[in-house]
């Protein structure tokens, strides 16, 4: 697997609409184009790190890179969960984001209520390793704060 931390930036689009509608776990959603521009050796499997929209904030997130095999789909997909509430839609705003660490690989489940259930958790364990000083510090890098049309590679 690729050494982490990944930064990469890129627009939000709108997606299958599975996170808030079906899962009540609201995701973002890079273009089919994006998501196939993905370095080959990060592996398909859930992740956690800091997520940024446009100028705002940066928050902790959940990240989901693979084909869903609960839903089956056959592309390859990258959905961010931000661990935020926000009250709009987003889509056209540039999402950046900083993948820290890996949490499990990519499975299926029994039950849509095994699947919410499994991100939950997700959610909690991204919640309690972004809080350590080590992961802390990624969340004030300066990837985040660059002018516009300013791009970095870590």
């Amino acid at each position: 697997m690729r050494h982490l931390p990944y930064f990469y930036c890129r627009e939000v689009v709108k997606g299958l609409g599975r996170g808030s509608k079906e899962l009540g776990i609201p995701t973002t959603n890079f273009s089919e184009q994006v998501v196939k521009s993905f370095p080959s050796d990060i592996s398909a499997g859930i992740y956690y790190g800091w997520a940024c929209v446009g100028n705002g904030d940066v928050h902790k997130m959940v990240l989901s890179i693979g084909w869903d095999p609960f839903y089956k789909n056959i592309k390859k997909s990258v959905e961010t969960h931000i661990i935020h509430p926000f009250k709009d839609d987003f889509y056209g705003e540039v999402l950046s984001i900083v993948i820290i660490g890996y949490i499990w690989s990519e499975k299926s489940f029994s039950s849509l209520e095994a699947l919410i259930s499994a991100i939950q958790e997700d959610i909690e364990e991204a919640k309690r390793q972004l809080d350590l000083p080590e992961h802390l510090k990624l969340k004030e890098d300066k990837f985040f704060h660059l002018p516009e049309g300013k791009t970095v590679n870590h």
